[in-house]
């Protein structure tokens, strides 16, 4: 299922503003890595409708991928 375009820019606001708040990252740092993330194109390719989700739980999933990202930095 695709959804509108305009409706998708305002969803991707919305959890972009929850992720920062939740990470504690300013707002422009928070959209980089929503644009960089695995999250991201999940939603904006429509795979397993995760653009119905609700942005809470969106925000919550690029957490974890943000908080796996980071462990596998400290890895290296």
């Amino acid at each position: 299922m695709e959804a509108n375009k305009t409706i998708l820019q305002m969803k991707y606001a919305r959890i972009v503003a929850i992720f920062a708040k939740e990470s504690g990252m300013n707002l422009e740092d928070a959209l980089s890595f929503f644009y960089e993330s695995d999250t991201y194109n999940l939603i904006s390719e429509g795979i397993a409708d995760m653009h119905c989700r609700s942005d809470e739980y969106l925000a919550d999933e690029l957490m974890i991928e943000y908080k796996e990202r980071g462990a596998k930095q400290e890895k290296t």
